[in-house]
Formats: C-alpha cells, sequence, structure tokens
C-alpha cells in the first residue's frame, strides 16, 4: 500500500493542534487516546512524542486516570489569578472612561493605559501595570481613539477633497 502524506505537514501539525485544543471535549478525546497508546505499551516518552505532549504531562495523564477514572481527564475549573480590582471599582472606572479626563484634572484629552493606571493608583490606591490597565479598556469594551495625524505643511484644501467622508 503506497504511504500517504499530508500536504504542508508542519503547518497542518499546527492546524490539528489548535483544532485539538479548541474545546474541552476534544482535549478529553486527546487524552484519552494517549492514555490508550499508553495501555498498549508504548511508554510515555513515545506516547508523548506522537502526540507533541511532554512525557511528564502523559505521566500526569496516566496517574490522573489511575487515582480518579475518567472524570480525572476532563478539564477543570481554571479560575486564574484574581482581580485587584472588585466589580464595584470596575463599574465606577467604567463609568470614568465614559467622561472626558479633563473631568478629573488631567492634562490629556484621550483615555490612555498609563492614564488609567495612574487614575486607578489615585481613586482606589491600587497599583496595576499598563497592560493590565489595556485589558481592562477590552473587558469593558473600550477602543482607544487617536487623534489622526496632521500632514507638516500640507494644503488643507487638498486634504479635504481627498478625504473619503466629507
Amino acid at each position: 500500500m503506497k504511504r500517504l502524506e499530508i500536504n504542508n505537514a508542519k503547518e497542518m501539525s499546527v492546524a490539528i493542534r489548535n483544532e485539538i485544543f479548541r474545546s474541552e471535549e476534544s482535549r478529553y478525546d486527546h487524552r484519552l487516546h494517549g492514555l490508550l497508546l499508553v495501555s498498549e505499551g508504548m511508554s510515555c516518552y513515545e506516547a508523548g512524542n506522537i502526540f507533541g505532549e511532554d512525557p511528564r504531562t502523559v505521566e500526569r495523564w496516566v496517574k490522573r486516570f489511575n487515582e480518579k477514572g475518567f472524570n480525572a481527564l476532563r478539564e477543570g475549573v481554571r479560575s486564574g489569578r484574581h482581580s485587584r480590582l472588585t466589580p464595584q471599582q470596575m463599574d465606577q472606572i467604567g463609568s470614568d472612561l465614559r467622561k472626558n479626563p479633563g473631568e478629573f484634572g488631567y492634562d490629556q484629552n484621550l483615555w490612555d493605559g498609563k492614564l488609567l493606571m495612574h487614575h486607578i493608583w489615585e481613586k482606589f490606591h491600587v497599583k496595576i501595570g499598563v497592560r493590565t490597565c489595556q485589558l481592562i479598556f477590552h473587558r469593558l469594551e473600550f477602543r482607544r481613539r487617536k487623534p489622526r495625524g496632521i500632514i507638516a505643511k500640507g494644503d488643507p484644501d487638498e486634504q479635504y477633497a481627498f478625504k473619503k467622508t466629507l
């Protein structure tokens, strides 16, 4: 029988792995397949190599399965890091972001991560990084608006004629 090959195997391997990790059920099936290979006599190193997993990960699957059965292979709750801000503080930040920063005595006209970080410190005495503040914008469904640049020595009449929306 002729050996079959997948076109663009390296790219497709990444795409297949992404598809596996897309849902909880597919990750569960992925773990079951790894355990099946181990139960058929493969080592954790061999099974891990086939599935693109660290052998230690496969060992953990086997240990959890032996201790607690099939349910140990299902996805658990991933709580993540707790927020430093309470839900009430997040609501207050959301209402503050709807206002102009000048209303709070800031010199800027638009909110950005640095200004929000400063505002949160001033208002709640909670230290948060700039990147986290940018994620707060996203979580609260705000988008950052930046003023458009003005071309130096540009003719305003020609620029006006060139605009898409008048």
